[in-house]
């Protein structure tokens, strides 16, 4: 069981989205949420409050009579509740739903404490509520997207319930659960805050750590493929490049292939008997897929760590407009709903997965034309050339993803449309970021697939498979449960999805 109270960390994500733990709400966060409450409704007694006795961004101007303040919160729901495009995949809805109660939890928002119980049910009772990916510029936060959320917490909207999409009344009759009834703010609570993009970058941060191991896994692969030098790998060569990415993926490397029967040392190999040569049989330095893989694949683990950082304050800090403040007795209006913290960060997560695609696909090229690699078929064709294609036909789909993911990579951080009659003049785009993000990650799963394939397919036919180190060993074991070896022509697509499949749940 997990305690919501104050921080949160990436393990409790984790665990949570893909390990389905429980969560329940501390005595102390729900405390500190009535006394927020009681404070709120208290202080608003004959004074201007945005959100509870106003209206909205530029109708803010007008004061809401007191009988129609409930109806306001309403109102504000059932309008923004207006997303379009494809709906938000459950995982990062789950994602987004705790990043929103950990933020109501701090005591800051003023809601009732019902909003928060009801929230902790979804979450427990996997009741995914129907989020579109289209309608977030990611100012006064996530507006829309939250707004779908909102509205199945006052009982309407759809959500998806044991793989069905089902009308919101329908499932909580089945569950029991009751929705919850505005009492002050709730609206505006729910919908001014950056939890959508957020919740997706959690999960794109997770997934990414993934990724980046697999990347590792290949790359290990492929330098004993090639029976590659040890020295680009070495602490001595690593250590004088002051990058902490680096040295840590050179280091993982290193133990990864410490049983490898196949990586060569320079010294016994070019140091002595062919220093006299005039033209070296052997490639005296592998291409830079394989030698620079600490400089390509350091600068993603260094990003990868910071955007790591980034969300985790933000996940744990109150991101709605206005900002409660029990303790001082006083209600603060600014613009902590603002998603460029978010926006910056996912720019920077997208662009280095789409390098680690880029490393990913140069691999598979090597790989794929024997004119580079020396060793291996065309396109690694364990069947009769000219009659079979071997991997020629997946190339393609690899290519065009890593393309796809280059166009994708251009930031959304310097895009900003004013809207809200110029209210919201400048903008986060936080929401587009982070699912557009989240695609390049999916994308990159695709071509490291499609590499991972290729290479079990190359030791397969090198006969490798007992040279090969302990680590590579059980990547090829897991891999030939799923694809087997083939000399005739396959249909591809089944074996490059399923592969895509299990490397997400690795």
């Amino acid at each position: 069981m997990l305690y919501i109270d104050k921080e949160l960390l990436l393990s409790d994500f984790n665990a949570v989205l893909f390990e389905d733990k429980k969560i329940t709400i501390s005595k102390n966060a729900l405390k500190r949420v009535k006394e927020s409450f009681v404070f709120l409704k208290e202080f608003a007694k004959n004074k201007v409050i945005y959100g509870v006795n106003t209206g909205f961004g530029p109708m803010a101007q007008y004061k809401i009579d007191d009988a129609d303040r409930i109806k306001l919160q309403y109102n504000l729901i059932r309008s923004h509740a207006s997303g379009s495009g494809l709906p938000l995949e459950p995982i990062v809805v789950k994602s987004a739903i705790l990043a929103r109660l950990n933020t109501m939890c701090l005591g800051n928002s003023g809601v009732h404490h019902s909003l928060v119980e009801l929230m902790a049910e979804l979450i427990n009772k996997n009741i995914t509520p129907l989020i579109y990916a289209h309608g977030g510029v990611g100012a006064s936060g996530d507006l829309v997207q939250l707004a779908h959320l909102a509205l199945v917490l006052i009982g309407e909207g759809e959500v998806f319930y044991k793989g069905e999409r089902l009308a919101t009344k329908d499932v909580f009759e089945k569950e029991g659960l009751q929705p919850i009834k505005v009492e002050l703010r709730e609206g505006l609570a729910l919908m001014n805050g950056t939890s959508v993009m957020t919740g997706i970058g959690i999960v794109n941060v997770i997934q990414t750590k993934k990724l980046l191991n697999i990347a590792m896994d290949c790359s290990v692969a492929i330098n004993e493929i090639v029976s590659a030098y040890d020295d680009h790998l070495s602490l001595e060569l690593n250590q004088v490049k002051k990058h902490k990415g680096q040295q840590e993926i050179a280091k993982q490397m290193r133990e990864a292939l410490h049983d490898s029967k196949l990586i060569r040392n320079r010294e016994e190999h070019l140091y002595t008997a062919a220093a006299n040569d005039e033209v070296f049989k052997e490639k005296v330095q592998e291409y830079y897929s394989l030698r620079c893989v600490p400089q390509i694949l350091g600068p993603v683990l260094d990003t990868l760590n910071n955007v790591e950082d980034v969300l985790i304050a933000e996940v744990n800090s109150a991101n709605d407009n206005p900002i409660i403040d029990v303790k001082n007795k006083h209600v603060y209006h600014g613009g902590n709903f603002h998603g460029d913290y978010v926006s910056l960060e996912m720019d920077k997560l997208k662009i280095v997965v789409t390098k680690l695609t880029m490393l990913s696909e140069r691999q598979l090229n090597y790989l794929l034309n024997h004119k580079l690699n020396d060793i291996l078929t065309p396109f690694v064709n364990l069947g009769k050339l000219g009659l079979n294609f071997g991997m020629q036909g997946v190339q393609f789909t690899a290519t065009s993803t890593t393309a796809e993911n280059q166009t994708l990579s251009n930031p959304m951080y310097v895009h900003s449309i004013p809207n809200n009659n110029d209210n919201q003049d400048i903008v986060s785009m936080g929401t587009n970021a982070a699912t557009m993000t989240n695609k390049v990650i999916e994308n990159a799963f695709e071509v490291i697939g499609i590499e991972l394939i290729t290479i079990i397919q190359a030791i397969e036919y090198l006969n490798y498979k007992d040279k090969v180190s302990s680590k590579t060993s059980a990547i090829f074991k897991k891999i030939r449960k799923i694809v087997p070896a083939f000399k005739e022509d396959v249909v591809m697509y089944p074996y490059v999805n399923k592969v895509k499949e299990v490397l997400m749940d690795y």
